[in-house]
């Protein structure tokens, strides 16, 4: 029997799996597929780290390290669900849940002072920001569209807000002193220990492989505070509203850094006079203006520091909004604002997002670095030039990314640092050769990011791949002036040289350069195939799916591995925290499953085709069918409580699914599930009255990084009589 695994993790797509897990496992077994979970979720991470100080029932095996092993396995099948991308205030609510629950679990110091607190503080690190996707991704990512998906945005478009005539948005970013400006890169010469120092002592040893690609850089501490103290000028003499775009959460060190010096100069007058207070109730800006409050609670100038808070809004430009009827500013919490997320809402709203007053208004988007900022400026700018997007007619950009063995900066969290002396940072290999080196101050940013050979090999194999099976042009996004792109650059040219690309077209352009190229082909109608490194393959597949189809976790999300087994991404969507709110509130959930159902599609299919499987390769097409029946008769949840949500999505996909099966050329298959696709027909009305009947109502499943098992699943399967017919499978 052929095995899939699949992933129990957060929020929103956790919430989904109670309700569409029984359906899948069910079909799958007729066809000798066993589904099998591994708990991978933010609290699973946590409780798995600290076994010492639980009892026997709580522990839980390291699933996440195990997989590790598993995705080496050329038989691997994973289908990998969303997870928490967790920043230090999501960390520290999770371990308050657990602990409520009974789990002695040791508290999160934020700020160490003995051996032993620095020690759990390193150790709870493995559950911050990107930790699954590095051990998961063994391999490169292939994502689109599927084509079913695309044809259905066209004909059913979503609304995108037009850009005003002028339009005065814009994005700015640092031109010197920035990750980009400050970039050297070197490629490994042979196997061997390279070394990181700063003043001559060891900040960390790594072991590179020969041909691996290395870089080293720096973000000036000085350099940025003075460009966020020129956006704020000019936001305010341009007369828009400013907003910062971090990724804090999978960028945990250097983003949240970056995000507290945005702190420290928005509310400078704050600081400039209460500085000694904030420290003394041990408050770090990089958490955000949402922690100062909480910290405030412990001052006795609470009062005082509040008003100062309020005063700087008026000298201030006005600050984009995450909820103007709370006060939630841009800079509440670092986790608040994601760039890969934030960013193709400004596009679509046509480079507005909220002010304090509730509405929209045209904005300047702040990105400090210059290395993807200019894929974000580019998009703008297009827009403020000739107008907004066409869903109706808009071609479609796939990706290609180069992520394998942790490639590249979401790589680079433990060859991160924050300086604390003037000196010197040195890369030295194993003969004590200096590599690279920069000239740092005490609170600068220097970070090393990798990317290794064979990674670099398959990125290349993959590219030449799809153009061959697409026919449409695969951009290389390098750009021969970063010190990183260009060692990629010479290795792609002599990569390429081991494939037949005749009649294809692979041309190499810089991001700016790549981004109007592909832009000006969206907009007359013409695929293309975006091949980029693993930052802007996150960005990328965000950005373009939500203006194409309206969200990305309609995205096809593919990694074929380098052992030879798949991992099946379920879109590139976020965990959607606000749709756990919802539901608890209101108990709808309008999570949309069909990242889900078309990640079940091609991992099913990959069986099939691995192994010769007839009788799977038709559970496959029956699938297939009913996903476009799925589209095709808008069985999507509604976003508000009284409309059918995600269970009764789950509910036709399981109709439509055994529909297709009954007629199947399976004979097998036919007999099987033509009752099971009468009874779900004829009971259709009374199914969708039993689903309907928990619209509304609060919901109580347990717990939110943790549910209770058995009340999250009494919640999302309300229907009797849908969970008898699925049983009897």
């Amino acid at each position: 029997m052929s095995k899939i695994i699949w992933s129990i993790i957060d929020e929103a797509p956790a919430l989904a799996t109670y309700s569409l897990l029984p359906i899948v496992k069910a079909f799958c077994k007729q066809a000798n597929v066993d589904v099998v979970t591994s708990d991978i979720s933010l609290s699973g991470r946590v409780i798995a780290t600290f076994p010492e100080y639980l009892t026997t029932e709580q522990k839980m095996e390291d699933n996440l390290a195990q997989l590790g092993v598993i995705v080496q396995d050329p038989e691997c099948n994973i289908i990998k669900l969303p997870n928490i991308s967790a920043s230090v205030t999501q960390l520290k609510a999770c371990i308050a849940e657990l602990q409520s629950k009974g789990y002695k679990l040791p508290e999160y110091p934020e700020n160490p002072q003995t051996e032993a607190e620095k020690v759990i503080k390193e150790r709870y690190s493995v559950c911050l920001g990107s930790a699954v996707n590095p051990v998961l991704r063994e391999g490169n990512s292939d994502r689109r569209a599927a084509v079913a998906v695309k044809n259905f945005a066209k004909k059913n478009p979503h609304k995108l807000r037009a850009f005003e005539k002028p339009s005065k948005a814009y994005v700015q970013h640092m031109n010197s002193g920035d990750f980009y400006h400050n970039e050297k890169s070197v490629v490994q010469k042979g196997n061997g220990k390279v070394t990181i120092e700063l003043n001559g002592k060891v900040l960390k040893e790594i072991k590179a492989v020969d041909g691996e690609v290395l870089d080293a850089t720096f973000m000036s501490a000085k350099a940025l505070q003075a460009f966020y103290q020129k956006t704020l000028d000019d936001a305010k003499k341009n007369g828009v509203l400013w907003s910062l775009h971090l990724k804090a959460t999978m960028m945990k060190v250097s983003d949240p850094i970056m995000f507290g010096h945005a702190v420290k100069v928005f509310y400078k007058d704050v600081f400039a006079k209460y500085g000694d207070e904030l420290q003394k109730i041990g408050y770090n800006p990089n958490m955000g203006l949402g922690d100062l409050y909480k910290k405030l609670e412990k001052s006795n100038k609470k009062a005082e520091i509040e008003a100062a808070i309020m005063a700087v809004y008026d000298k201030q430009p006005p600050m984009a909004m995450v909820d103007s009827d709370k006060g939630i500013t841009n800079l509440h919490a670092n986790n608040d604002i994601i760039i890969d997320a934030s960013m193709p809402v400004v596009v679509r709203d046509g480079g507005k997002m909220w002010n304090r007053a509730g509405k929209v208004q045209e904005c300047v988007s702040v990105i400090p670095d210059s290395s993807y900022a200019f894929f974000f400026k580019g998009m703008v700018d297009d827009c403020v030039a000739h107008g907004q997007y066409d869903v109706t007619t808009m071609g479609n950009v796939a990706n290609v990314g180069l992520m394998a063995q942790k490639a590249e900066e979401y790589g680079s969290h433990p060859t991160t640092f924050e300086i604390e002396e003037n000196g010197v940072v040195e890369v030295k290999d194993e003969k004590g050769t200096v590599l690279m080196s920069h000239k740092v101050e005490k609170g600068d940013i220097w970070r090393m990011s990798r990317a290794k050979d064979a990674a670099i090999r398959d990125w290349v194999r993959l590219a030449v791949e799809r153009a061959r099976l697409t026919g449409a042009p695969a951009v290389f996004w390098l750009d021969k002036n970063r010190a990183h792109d260009a060692n990629l650059i010479t290795k792609v040219n002599e990569y390429l040289k081991a494939y037949d690309t005749k009649g294809l077209e692979l041309p190499i352009m810089d991001v700016a350069s790549a981004t109007a190229y592909t832009n000006a082909r969206v907009r007359q109608g013409k695929d293309t195939i975006s091949v980029t490194g693993n930052v802007l393959r996150d960005y990328l597949t965000d950005m373009y799916p939500i203006l194409e189809l309206g969200t990305s976790a309609k995205m096809l999300s593919i990694v074929p591995q380098l052992a030879g087994g798949g991992l099946f991404e379920t879109g590139a969507g976020g965990s959607a925290p606000k749709h756990v709110d919802q539901f608890m509130k209101e108990g709808h959930l309008r999570w949309d499953s069909l990242g889900e159902f078309l990640a079940l599609a091609e991992s099913l299919r990959f069986i099939a085709q691995k192994h010769g499987s007839e009788k799977l390769a038709a559970l496959t097409e029956a699938l297939d069918v009913a996903n476009a029946g799925y589209l095709d008769n808008n069985k999507a949840p509604g976003r508000a409580a009284g409309e059918p949500d995600n269970k009764a999505s789950h509910f036709f996909v399981a109709q439509y699914w055994a529909q297709a099966l009954a007629k199947s050329s399976n004979k097998e298959l036919s007999a099987k599930f033509a009752p099971i696709a009468k009874a779900l027909v004829d009971n259709e009305a009374k199914i969708m009255a039993e689903l309907m009947a928990v619209e509304g109502k609060a919901q109580d499943i347990g717990g939110y990084f943790k549910p209770d098992d058995v009340k999250a699943a009494k919640a999302m399967r309300p229907s009797a009589t849908l969970n008898a017919i699925i049983d009897s499978i």
